[in-house]
């Protein structure tokens, strides 16, 4: 019989060693205590039985604004207060009887930058900005009258520059914020749409006669989910997921791609609570829900919740043997490389410095 490899020895019962230490304990047990309590204040458990899953879905409360939120808020009805004096990227419609047959000056005119509004050639441009309406109109016809004799000007506000600072989407800043440019901000954290839309309304109201705006959120970044994949020793992945309404375990999973190698088919959902000692632990059947079209465990998601995957328990222990046997191979790798190369380069080397065999 050969010689038996000493570091083959020393891995066969390191393997013993740990599983036996395996065999004993465990870092994920088997059967997670479930303790069901209210999820939201609007949504009442009484048991696993109760939860909203995916053909029994429930509507979740009035969405309450937080950072960093989108939200879209459209400007209905922004008519300013009187007087009101002329702004850059004011909108001006302007009409002019009288004017030279080829160049007539009828339509839409912007305030530019610096206040002045282009008439075209060969009138010009003329300075309105700060003025009211009716200042910008005797300031017009006294401009026209150097090129027209007696022209009847008529000019009216069409758009003012509120509009478009008013609208369009706003980030919620980190201090519960939006910002309407030159008006100011305006807090809405922690408001409903319908609150929010009221709040600004009446910030507005400071400027503006009567304003009527619109509010919808436009991105949903506070409100999310996670699906955490635990990693067999490689380390966990966490993955965060806006959150709409309606997604249920299976739209979770679907979202990373499915289950992993690493993975084990021991999936529960997390819920969060404020309850000390206690944990809202829903187990999920992935057979049933995926080969068997049974819904009982495809638990709708609700804000916060951990969509929790175990790690396969052989692929762990494979994993720990490695990184236990890691540094033995190395060290008894050097060793044994040491031992063939003193052994290669002294054995047939003579005292006498002759060298019959032809080595070297």
């Amino acid at each position: 019989m050969g010689k038996v490899n000493p570091l083959a020895k020393l891995r066969v019962l390191i393997g013993f060693v740990v599983l036996g230490v395996c065999a004993g304990c465990s870092s994920v047990p088997k059967h997670r205590p479930l303790v069901t309590a209210p999820a939201d204040p609007q949504i009442v458990a009484s048991g696993i039985g109760d939860m909203p899953r995916e053909l029994y879905k429930t509507t979740m409360p009035a969405y309450r604004i937080e950072p960093p939120d989108i939200l879209t808020i459209e400007a209905i009805h922004v008519i300013p207060k009187p007087p009101y004096r002329l702004r850059t990227l004011d909108v001006l419609n302007i009409q002019v009887l009288g004017t030279l047959p080829e160049a007539p000056i009828s339509g839409l005119y912007t305030v530019e930058p610096g206040g002045m509004v282009s008439l075209g050639p060969p009138y010009g441009s003329i300075n309105v900005l700060g003025m009211t309406v009716e200042e910008a109109r005797d300031a017009l016809t006294q401009h026209l009258n150097k090129f027209l004799l007696e022209p009847q000007v008529s000019i009216s506000l069409a758009e003012i520059s509120a509009r478009q600072q008013i609208s369009g989407e706003h980030l919620v800043a980190p201090d519960g914020t939006v910002t309407l440019g030159t008006y100011g901000r305006v807090y809405v954290a922690g408001m409903t749409l319908e609150e929010a839309k009221r709040a600004i309304e009446a910030h507005l109201a400071q400027f503006l006669d009567n304003p009527e705006v619109a509010v919808t959120v436009y991105a949903y970044n506070s409100k999310v989910y996670y699906v955490i994949t635990e990693g067999a020793g490689l380390g966990d992945r966490v993955y965060r997921f806006p959150i709409t309404g309606n997604e249920t375990v299976l739209d979770a999973i679907a979202q990373v791609g499915g289950l992993e190698q690493i993975s084990s088919l021991n999936i529960w959902i997390a819920r969060p609570t404020d309850q000390p000692g206690q944990a809202v632990l829903l187990p999920v059947d992935w057979r049933a829900i995926t080969a068997a079209g049974y819904a009982g465990t495809n638990y709708q998601l609700l804000p916060g919740d951990r969509i929790f995957i175990a790690e396969n328990r052989l692929v762990a222990l494979d994993t720990g043997l490695a990184k236990l046997l890691a540094p033995v191979e190395r060290v008894m790798g050097f060793s044994l490389l040491g031992v063939g190369t003193v052994t290669r380069f002294s054995g047939p080397v003579l005292r006498g410095g002759g060298n019959p065999r032809g080595y070297f």
